[in-house]
């Protein structure tokens, strides 16, 4: 498996974060800082599955919910001082991503139990092969959060 549609789909991301002048997000959805901080966290996750593949583990799972990690994502926001160092972490961590999806190779196509839910969109609880799940984080995942970051340009 190769990470170049990978590494595409977060530098059209990050075109959108680099534009910047975002404005308040509508009631109930995702400030910027909230968005590049889920991205962050969804990341750190798909590195744990990725990395459980490469060492041969029989199991790995994958598991994110659209809010779920909202305190959290303030929190870290505030850690990283906002959305300029955020944004730092964010490529560091698709850095990371994207090259461990490099190495995958045939683990790639390992089964992980996979439970994601982004809204009425993107449902999945199921396993699925890896390869999958990372097709639909740089198909539908990814380009989400770049249509919200546009919508929220003021």
């Amino acid at each position: 498996m190769q990470d170049a549609g990978l590494r595409g789909a977060y530098g059209a991301l990050f075109a959108e974060v680099d534009a910047g002048g975002f404005g308040p997000p509508p009631q109930g959805q995702l400030s910027a800082e909230q968005i590049v901080a889920h991205l962050v966290a969804n990341d750190e996750l798909m590195i744990q599955a990725s990395e459980a593949l490469l060492a041969g583990s029989p199991f790995a799972y994958y598991e994110l919910e659209e809010d779920i990690h909202r305190p959290q994502l303030d929190a870290l926001a505030a850690e990283q001082g906002g959305l300029r160092g955020l944004t730092a972490l964010l490529h560091g961590t698709s850095d990371r991503l994207c090259g461990l999806v490099d190495q995958l190779g045939l683990a790639a196509e390992a089964p992980v139990a996979t439970h994601l839910r982004e809204g009425f969109d993107l449902i999945v609880d199921e396993p699925l092969p890896w390869s999958r799940t990372l097709d639909l984080h740089e198909r539908v995942h990814l380009p989400k959060h770049q249509a919200q970051l546009h919508m929220l340009r003021t």
